[in-house]
């Protein structure tokens, strides 16, 4: 009796989560965003909110929680109910923390599910025009002649901007002390004020300061130059090999149902295939990088090698 009693249970317990997931949303659905305002990934989740309340019918709130790392907002999703109300709006900080932060409450590719990837996009390396450096040789020669003077300003460990500073030193044979901030506006800031003279930060946001003169931009960290910046050069002139970005991507706790993470993932990638979104894209510096949940799963775990390997060869220390 107290088998069928439980067959019985579970025969009824199916269809419920077919319909909850058929009729989801129903409310609000939050998008955590591990890390400050005005950063790209809070500009990204702001961009994403309106054209999936749109399509959705529902609410997509933004939900900034930065702090350690973005540790903070993901273990807040992994703790979440996996209904689909809770995303998290993650990056290779993500990633890079898999071997920076050993002690992380959370593991990602456990407690987290693929959804979608977003974009992916350069930076640029920019100093206080009170360095004595005009460009990045001299910067180079600069930072090997002074080894360990000169701080440099990050949004935090682990992040792609620390982590693009810890591989351009290795590679350039010279040292630098990383000062992390809570979030990419106070590091500007410091980056600004003098403080902190030196930053890679995204182009978009650093490129008004370099054209009014406040910040010194010397170079890009993709391979080429970039079209928003094309008098500075790409790294890579001075230190063949060397590139650096930013992607981002959505998150979900584990075990949020198959279906709702298809329906998240395939409007994304609608979105992010309209030329609007494109141009859009292309002004903030950055590409759109459409793949299917599989895809991003793989992606993922690809990565989470690739900063492995970048940690180890700038020898940077796990936390």
């Amino acid at each position: 009796m107290i088998r069928r009693r439980t067959i019985l249970a579970a025969s009824l317990a199916v269809p419920a989560i077919a319909q909850a997931q058929g009729t989801w949303p129903q409310r609000n659905v939050r998008i955590v965003v591990p890390f400050g305002l005005g950063g790209s990934a809070d500009v990204a989740a702001r961009f994403l909110a309106e054209p999936l309340q749109q399509a959705f019918g529902q609410p997509f709130v933004i939900e900034n929680r930065p702090g350690a790392g973005g540790t903070i907002g993901a273990d807040n999703v992994v703790k979440s109910a996996p209904d689909g109300y809770s995303l998290l709006l993650m990056s290779n900080t993500h990633t890079a923390n898999e071997t920076l932060l050993p002690n992380r409450p959370y593991q990602l590719m456990r407690d987290l599910s693929p959804v979608a990837a977003l974009n992916i996009a350069h930076h640029v390396l920019a100093i206080h025009p009170s360095l004595p450096a005009q460009n990045l040789q001299e910067f180079i020669a600069l930072l090997k002649a002074n080894p360990g003077k000169y701080d440099y300003a990050s949004s935090g460990p682990g992040t792609p901007y620390h982590v693009a500073a810890e591989v351009f030193l290795a590679m350039a044979g010279a040292q630098a002390t990383h000062v992390p901030f809570r979030g990419s506006n106070e590091a500007r800031t410091a980056l600004i004020s003098g403080q902190v003279p030196i930053m890679f930060d995204a182009i978009p946001t650093m490129r008004p300061q370099i054209e009014e003169g406040r910040v010194r931009g010397l170079a890009t960290t993709g391979p080429q130059r970039s079209p928003l910046l094309p008098n500075l050069p790409a790294v890579a002139e001075a230190l063949p090999g060397y590139e650096a970005s930013i992607w981002l991507g959505i998150m979900a706790p584990a075990a949020t149902p198959l279906p709702i993470r298809e329906r998240i993932n395939a409007e994304i990638n609608r979105i992010l295939a309209l030329p609007a979104t494109r141009e859009s894209q292309a002004r903030m510096g950055a590409a759109p990088m459409p793949m299917s949940i599989a895809e991003f799963d793989a992606f993922l775990r690809r990565d989470i090698t690739r900063q492995a390997e970048f940690i180890r060869m700038a020898k940077m220390t796990p936390a």
